[in-house]
């Protein structure tokens, strides 16, 4: 059994509270990108593979399933094969999964989505379809945008996006945030990670803009903060706002911590309330020193801000888990890979550190986890 943690410090099986949403548990589902959807029948739509694989992170007891990457436009999308939410029909089975989430977890699991542009990194070939880099037209892809005409990699070269472009990105986050709020998301997470759109605009190493939305520090957040104000005019004012960054370039002259909690202060100032930590994607060329609890400083570093932070990254043994939050290094942990490999982490993390979770009752026969 785990000792009790000390007065005011709690631990990865304590309940924590954002705005109004309850949540039962600090162990959460990290946003995988599962490229499943059917990009000619129904492209963007959510499909029962997507149900099946959400759905068994409820059925064991996860706290907070964030989707993947779900695009706010077509040309948001990092692949042909990804999810959106920028369609009714994208939001209807949206609702289906966000309905069966809610039904059959026993302790109370919410959903977010992800709300994502991939700007530069769009249009690329899923992983496992045997290509790679860029989807060329004649496949169905299309031209990228970003903050320059400057590729990532050997991908196909963006178009450098004018005003208009930015207003209708800032426009079109705001309507998918609308529609996420009609599909029953509980919450909703703003991907500005991973070299993705508002990534690109953030990093130094990448937006090499001169005019209002580069250079200086404050140019580089607008995009973002721009971004947060649109999507928190769209949801309930008790609605909490996550927001996933990149705290970390990993590059000489990109994004650091110290970057990062700056940005997580002005995110709080314009209603962020929740900052989920990971780090790289700007640039092909960086070296990320890659191993158990790799990026659990960086969310110590932004969480020194005063935002509530997740930490995610190769953290998949339960005592690890527990020690992120009980040492106060981060407010929650995020679970990816160990998910994929165990649905019922939380389940068995809940019985190996000595504490009662409840599974779904279809599955009590099984007894300890």
């Amino acid at each position: 059994m785990t000792p009790a943690a000390p007065a005011g410090t709690p631990g990865l099986f304590d309940p924590i509270a954002l705005r109004s949403l309850e949540l039962p548990h600090r162990g959460w589902v990290a946003a995988m990108c599962q490229y499943s959807c059917d990009p000619v029948a129904a492209p963007g739509v959510p499909t029962d593979w997507h149900l099946v694989h959400l759905g068994q992170f409820a059925t064991g007891s996860a706290a907070l399933i964030i989707t993947e990457a779900a695009a706010v436009s077509p040309e948001g999308m990092i692949s042909p094969r990804d999810a959106g939410i920028y369609t009714r029909k994208q939001a209807d089975a949206w609702r289906r999964i966000n309905d069966f989430v809610h039904e059959h977890s026993a302790v109370g699991t919410k959903t977010a989505v992800q709300l994502a542009h991939a700007g530069r990194k769009a249009s690329t070939y899923w992983p496992f379809s045997g290509k790679h880099g860029s989807v060329p037209a004649s496949e169905g892809g299309w031209q990228t945008v970003g903050p320059t005409d400057e590729p990532f990699g050997r991908y196909a070269a963006p178009r450098a996006m004018t005003e208009e472009d930015i207003a209708e990105v800032i426009r079109d986050f705001g309507a998918a945030a609308a529609l996420a709020v009609d599909a029953g998301f509980d919450t909703m997470e703003i991907h500005a990670a991973h070299g993705y759109l508002l990534h690109q605009f953030l990093s130094p190493l990448v937006n090499t803009r001169t005019d209002g939305w580069g250079g200086s520090e404050e140019a580089r957040f607008r995009l973002t903060l721009d971004v947060i104000r649109a999507v928190r005019r769209a949801i309930p004012d008790t609605m909490p706002l996550l927001l996933r960054i990149s705290a970390s370039d990993w590059t000489e002259g990109g994004i650091d911590g110290a970057v990062s909690a700056r940005l997580a202060k002005r995110a709080a100032e314009e209603g962020v309330d929740f900052v989920d930590v990971s780090s790289g994607g700007a640039v092909p060329a960086a070296t990320i020193p890659v191993g158990p609890g790799y990026q659990v400083a960086l969310a110590e570093e932004v969480r020194t801000s005063g935002v509530p932070t997740g930490a995610v990254g190769l953290i998949s043994d339960p005592r690890q888990a527990e020690d992120v939050i009980r040492e106060e290094r981060a407010d929650v942990v995020l679970i990816a890979r160990a998910a994929l490999r165990d649905p019922h982490w939380w389940m068995r993390a809940a019985d190996e550190l000595g504490h009662d979770l409840v599974p779904a009752p279809q599955y009590e026969r099984a007894g300890g986890f």
